[in-house]
């Protein structure tokens, strides 16, 4: 029997809230679910009430905060099975990367993870997944063998290329719209450890460095670059404290004296505050973005952009209270994958971010977007759209429009009642 919690609950705050605290869910009744059978219960439950279905595993890419109906807490359900030979990885709903990346590596192999290993890995990777390899083997979602999932009628499905490939192909991207994922087989590599880290320059004028330094970088690299006000606090290391850094991010997945090499010219751009970069193993590779683990109030937005010159660049210079982020994209991410899936927008070369701080949008995601106009792709990253910026209008834009149509046809066929809305939503007709 599911462990329900109603806001009458001393357990209801803590269980509803996630990582993001810009916005929380407030449900009508919350199902901590621990096994596949907990999440029919749920979804049973939601259809028989005319309910809305809402999913939380980390709430790190909280998209709609759920005003009433029912909220699917899948934390609780954290396995990983490991198949070495296969070199493949069952992962349940709410595994972070962290204990995927753990297990995988006792095997001398390693997942598609991303940044932020506390983020939930199956939820990542049904939104895309541009992770520390991305330029190599593209999104994480192009190597998923497998996915269990409950549906709208409350049944247990496994999702294959072969068997449910329609419902297969529209989770790939679509996400929470065709039902409650519980379960997910995917690809796993031999790849052991890392040439990666972080370089920090004083000021602004790196990015422009590492910006020219891209052009030439082999697939294996996969980088970005952030510009972060850092406070003058003491858990900030003292090189940082008060100073407005470019932080520069590589991983490199192959021999270090190649990427020793291959990073020379950013070195030699000029004195760095820290350099951070050597190699790793896998399971250290959070420390190369070294994102935030405690719970955060934030707003994101971004742009996808076919290029970026110089005065792409320069249109997040006077952002001084705000975090700038560019990813470079291309390689593998830019091809199609050998199953396919809904993920669009494999055009663009670099995705361009802005992070404020606090709850409220700040009138620079809106003058930022629109500065880099001229060299967007009008695309927009599923994983990317958080809160006030996950509108259906800017979903519509993650996907190519005959894909887009093709996700309303099919949710319309598996979800007709909108059960599962809560979510980056695609509408039914």
């Amino acid at each position: 029997m599911a462990h329900t919690i109603t806001p009458d609950s001393d357990q209801y705050d803590s269980e509803r809230t996630g990582f993001q605290l810009s916005a929380s869910h407030r449900p009508d009744v919350i199902f901590a679910a621990e096994n596949a059978a907990d999440v029919r219960a749920a979804v049973s439950h939601a259809a028989a009430h005319d309910l809305p279905v809402a999913v939380q595993a980390t709430g790190h890419g909280l998209a709609v905060a759920g005003d009433g109906g029912v909220l699917v807490t899948t934390g609780r359900m954290n396995g990983v099975r490991i198949d070495p030979a296969a070199r493949t990885a069952w992962i349940e709903a709410g595994t972070p990367w962290s204990k995927v990346i753990e297990a995988a590596a006792a095997h001398g192999l390693a997942p598609l993870s991303g940044a932020a290993p506390a983020v939930g890995a199956l939820s990542y990777t049904l939104g895309g997944g541009i992770g520390l390899m991305a330029r190599e083997h593209g999104y994480a979602a192009d190597h998923v063998k497998a996915i269990e999932v409950v549906t709208a009628d409350a049944d247990l499905a496994l999702a294959t290329p072969d068997k449910e490939p329609d419902l297969f192909w529209a989770l790939l991207g679509g996400r929470g719209n065709f039902g409650v994922a519980t379960g997910l087989e995917i690809a796993l590599f031999p790849v052991t450890t890392l040439y990666g880290g972080a370089l920090f320059f004083d000021g602004f004028d790196a990015v422009h460095a590492w910006r020219e330094w891209v052009a030439n970088v082999p697939e294996k690299m996969t980088s970005s670059v952030a510009v972060i006000p850092f406070p003058d606090v003491p858990f900030v290391p003292e090189p940082l404290r008060g100073r407005r850094a470019t932080h520069v991010r590589i991983a490199y997945a192959g021999p270090a004296e190649e990427g020793e090499r291959l990073i020379e010219p950013l070195r030699a751009y000029g004195p760095r505050l820290m350099d951070k970069v050597e190699e790793i193993p896998y399971t250290r590779s959070g420390i190369i973005h070294n994102d935030p683990t405690d719970p955060v109030a934030s707003q994101s937005s971004h742009s996808l952009l076919r290029e970026l010159p110089p005065q792409a660049v320069e249109a997040a210079r006077s952002l001084t209270t705000t975090i700038v982020e560019i990813r470079h994209l291309g390689g593998a991410l830019s091809r199609p994958p050998a199953t396919p899936n809904a993920i669009g927008n494999r055009d663009a070369s670099f995705l361009y971010g802005i992070v404020s701080r606090g709850g409220e949008v700040a009138p620079e995601h809106a003058q930022t977007e629109a500065a880099l106009r001229p060299w967007s792709t009008g695309g927009k990253a599923l994983n990317f759209l958080f809160a006030a910026h996950a509108t259906e209008e800017d979903v519509k834009k993650a996907f190519e429009p005959t894909a887009y149509e093709r996700l309303r046809d099919l949710k319309t066929t598996y979800d007709p009642a909108d059960l599962f809305r809560h979510t980056h939503h695609i509408p039914p007709r």
